[in-house]
């Protein structure tokens, strides 16, 4: 049996469905096993199926307007958090989730329980928890459209930590395409025409406005630009497009990819800014950061993730935000680095 249209189903409903009262029901979910009278263990689980098959999610406004506000904020990641290669990303955005949490006085619930697929989860894998959080954050470089529909349908509080597309999700994001599109037309600024652009070519609202912002740069300036789908960890493909191409200006998506570049371009007998100009459209790693001479977007998120936790926290209160309050977009400074230079001799036309 499942959920069927859009709309939230309800504890009346459950109640219908298993053969017991409402009030049964709301024991249940609230874990009380000693009412005025013992549920059985038969009527307990037949009420618990019900919750599982129909996909009940507790709505948060009635959970406070019963005095049961638990401030408590989940934080749902669709990539696994902890792994040191993800920390990078995740770290800053957790810290500034933190203190704003520590500020608003409200707990933090990291929801795990649902499996790794294919390097991501999937919100309703399983019996799902988020009703015991008052609202959900959610951390990610793709989410499902789908599911964030879903999310709305029944009529939970929750915050993208991200521009998205969907229109019914509230998020605090970056402004991608324009910090893109300014560190681009910086660079061609001085004088680059050869542009090689490698690019992640995966999903995501974040990957498509970086691009947006470069193919937006050269489209100003009349810059022909070829773009190469490279993974971060691919350096060995990443150079066999410069070498073919011949590019004076690289413009590489993942700052990870651009440092390892940096390093094995001195074994090429490429100097860099003199003879390539390297920039990338995110930050070096944070352990590497301080000592990084990369020029590249810094995005701001340990903001990122205070403010999204604010606006969630703006949801839970007794007004509701303003619509332009619900889809924020942050600036993203440019870090000057020292890897962005006139057009080279070797990878590029000598300077007029």
């Amino acid at each position: 049996m499942g959920r069927t249209g859009s709309s939230r189903v309800t504890q009346r409903q459950i109640a219908e469905l298993a053969g017991v009262s409402q009030a049964t029901v709301s024991m249940v979910l609230n874990e009380r096993r000693d009412g005025p009278a013992r549920i059985p263990d038969a009527t307990r689980q037949r009420v618990l199926r019900l919750l599982q098959e129909t996909h009940y999610v507790a709505d948060p406004s009635a959970r406070r307007l019963a005095g049961v506000d638990s401030q408590i904020v989940g934080v749902f990641t669709y990539e696994p958090a902890f792994p040191r290669e993800a920390q990078d990303f995740y770290a800053p955005l957790l810290t500034g989730i933190e203190a704003e949490a520590e500020r608003m006085g409200c707990d933090l619930l990291v929801f795990t329980s649902a499996p790794v697929t294919e390097g991501r989860r999937r919100l309703f894998s399983g019996r799902s928890r988020l009703r015991l959080a008052d609202g959900v954050l959610l951390l990610g470089v793709e989410m499902d459209s789908a599911e964030l529909d879903r999310l709305v349908d029944e009529a939970f509080r929750v915050v993208a930590v991200g521009r998205r597309d969907s229109p019914r999700i509230p998020y605090v994001g970056i402004d991608y395409v324009s910090a893109a599109r300014d560190l681009v037309s910086r660079a061609l600024g001085m004088g680059h025409t050869r542009v090689l652009s490698l690019h992640r070519g995966a999903p995501g609202e974040s990957v498509a406005d970086r691009r947006a912002g470069v193919l937006a740069a050269c489209a100003d300036t009349g810059v022909d630009l070829e773009e190469v789908v490279a993974r971060p960890d691919d350096e060995g493909a990443a150079w066999d497009a410069i070498d073919r191409s011949q590019p004076s200006l690289v413009i590489v998506e993942d700052a990870p990819l651009a440092e390892r570049l940096l390093e094995s371009a001195g074994r090429r007998g490429i100097r860099i800014p003199e003879d390539l100009s390297v920039v990338a459209l995110s930050a070096p790693r944070q352990r590497d950061a301080a000592e990084s001479p990369l020029t590249c977007l810094d995005p701001p998120r340990i903001e990122l993730g205070r403010r999204a936790l604010a606006l969630l926290t703006s949801l839970l209160g007794d007004e509701e935000p303003p619509p332009e309050a619900l889809r924020v977009l942050l600036e993203c400074p440019v870090r000057p680095g020292a890897t962005l230079g006139g057009p080279g001799a070797v990878h590029g036309s000598p300077p007029a």
